[in-house]
């Protein structure tokens, strides 16, 4: 099991293994990368997004426990995030000035370490990388209410909407990790991956049929349970075993 982080650290940006408390720098990228000489506290960088993703590809209504009164997929329901609503590990989520029902997602989201089209089961499992935590904010009213996003652009791709991290853990059973979401220190998802209705490796092979997925692509794979509001001044956390927790604090936008 390796930990993988993105830091920065004096205005230079870079890759690095965490052991411990110690951050070990890597030249290169994940993929193609040799270890350096250079080492550093956790304290003494900033933890960002762990990997800038060519693109963000996401499954919803993956639990049954999410779903409510809608019917069980008989497919994975994929869509997308655009790359300007990252945000990294602490940054804030920004509640834009008109949303009125912006509620947390708490995910796991696998990285994708191989270049994949037409994938077998297998080929696509060999091909995860990595897995980290992850939030795929949603605005609820833009989402499903009379004012509802055809393609969710606003509810779910508004900027800071896509948060992940703070590690890539490589060599976890993906499929049965717990994950954990938290309001204010109250726990409001508790569950695990074994309890998806696809598992990764299915995910992964049917986004394959259809489009070329890249080195470095992530992938959200739902949310458990159901969820909330969220108001200006709240903390939102996500746990996944094996990996960490990825902290944000919420603020409303001013304009």
């Amino acid at each position: 099991m390796t930990r993988y982080v993105r830091f920065a650290s004096q205005g230079h940006i870079a890759y690095g293994v965490r052991e411990g408390d110690t951050i070990v720098e890597l030249s290169g990228d994940l993929f193609q990368h040799t270890r350096t000489s250079k080492t550093y506290t956790v304290a003494q960088v900033k933890l960002l997004a762990p990997i800038v993703p060519h693109q963000i590809i996401a499954v919803g209504r993956n639990y049954r426990s999410h779903l409510g009164d809608l019917p069980v997929p008989t497919q994975p329901e994929v869509f997308f995030k655009p790359l300007s609503s990252i945000q990294d590990p602490d940054g804030p989520v920004v509640i834009p000035f008109d949303a009125k029902n912006l509620h947390y997602e708490a995910e796991l989201v696998l990285v994708i370490g191989k270049r994949l089209r037409h994938a077998s089961k297998e080929e696509a499992q060999a091909a995860i990388f990595g897995a980290t935590c992850g939030n795929d904010l949603s605005e609820r009213d833009w989402q499903r209410g009379e004012k509802k996003d055809v393609q969710w652009w606003r509810a779910k791709g508004s900027d800071t909407f896509s948060c992940f991290g703070p590690e890539i853990v490589s060599g976890l059973d993906y499929d049965n990790l717990r994950l954990q979401s938290r309001l204010n220190g109250e726990v409001m998802q508790d569950q695990t991956t074994a309890d998806m209705l696809f598992d990764c490796a299915t995910m992964v092979s049917f986004i394959s049929r259809y489009m070329t997925i890249e080195p470095g692509d992530i992938l959200y794979t739902g949310t458990p349970g159901q969820t909330k509001r969220m108001r200006d001044g709240d903390v939102v956390e996500v746990e996944v075993e094996g990996i960490g927790t990825l902290r944000n604090p919420v603020v409303a936008e001013k304009l």
